[in-house]
């Protein structure tokens, strides 16, 4: 199957200008915008998305997903004035042209879930309730420490939401103890895209295929076409400097710079497809 690459490409560069040049020199197509020139997506105002938008179109470029951090928050924080600045940032995802979003499942809900299920939901819904009609749709994405950290919570707000897609991120789940390919038979149908992030079974991230994430597996079953690269591999700074021997006892895959970072995984990407 031909995949279409789209990019957390803010690990590449904090820039727009930046991310765009890596972008095009690894022939990746979309970007999941999260950061640009120093802002959270949730952040910036109608112009910068508006002269975002123009820096993409002029490269044939464009916005894939908001790499939002709505749902990033402990589940009895004030949901009011979260809620408002999620619309307002609907708002930029259509000046963006994006045409997804992603969310998580609250802070604060794992160790009692059957308690804060309920409650999940409720403020779910509400995100659900507030983009109909935007064009964009609302996928969530398994993340350490939210209500739906583990496939089997995962699947809990799928069913009862199931107007909410999931976005299927391999390492996140490894990092919670999650075998991923049960996790992948029990979310496969509610899948909308993925992120691609690898990590071994000590939690540590690697490029893709070189984890316990069952890459090969996953991609191989996966029906979508767009996979999202989200490298948060290491970069160490003083890299250049050391010597050879001192590279490989430090870590296994760490890199000079972010660029390097992000070319990486792409790279390690192309190799599984």
């Amino acid at each position: 199957m031909k995949f279409e690459l789209a990019a957390f490409a803010d690990e590449a560069d904090s820039s727009i200008d930046g991310q765009i040049m890596a972008m095009k020199a690894n022939s990746i197509t979309l970007l999941e915008i999260r950061g640009v020139d120093g802002q959270n997506i949730a952040d910036i105002s109608k112009d910068k998305a508006k002269e975002v938008r123009s820096k993409l179109d002029n490269e044939g470029l464009g916005v894939w997903s908001l790499g939002s951090p709505f749902g990033k928050i402990d589940i009895n924080d004030d949901f009011a004035s979260h809620l408002d600045k999620f619309k307002r940032t609907l708002e930029i995802g259509k000046l963006l042209g994006a045409k997804k979003l992603r969310l998580f499942s609250f802070y604060g809900t794992t160790e009692e879930p059957e308690k804060n299920f309920d409650k999940v939901i409720q403020k779910l819904q509400a995100f659900l309730d507030a983009a109909r009609g935007s064009g964009i749709i609302l996928c969530h994405e398994n993340e350490k420490g939210i209500y739906g950290d583990i496939a089997s919570r995962c699947l809990e707000i799928h069913k009862a939401l199931p107007e909410l897609k999931a976005i299927f991120d391999p390492a996140n789940f490894i990092q919670c103890g999650q075998d991923t390919k049960e996790a992948w038979d029990l979310l496969s149908p509610y899948v909308e895209y993925m992120h691609i992030k690898d990590a071994k079974a000590d939690g540590s991230v690697v490029p893709a295929g070189k984890g316990e994430g069952n890459l090969p597996y996953i991609l191989n079953q996966y029906k979508g076409q767009v996979l999202t690269i989200e490298p948060h591999l290491t970069v160490f700074s003083g890299f250049e400097s050391l010597e050879n021997g001192q590279k490989t006892q430090m870590q296994e895959y760490a890199y000079p710079s972010s660029r390097a970072a992000f070319d990486a995984a792409v790279n390690a990407l192309k190799e599984i497809i």
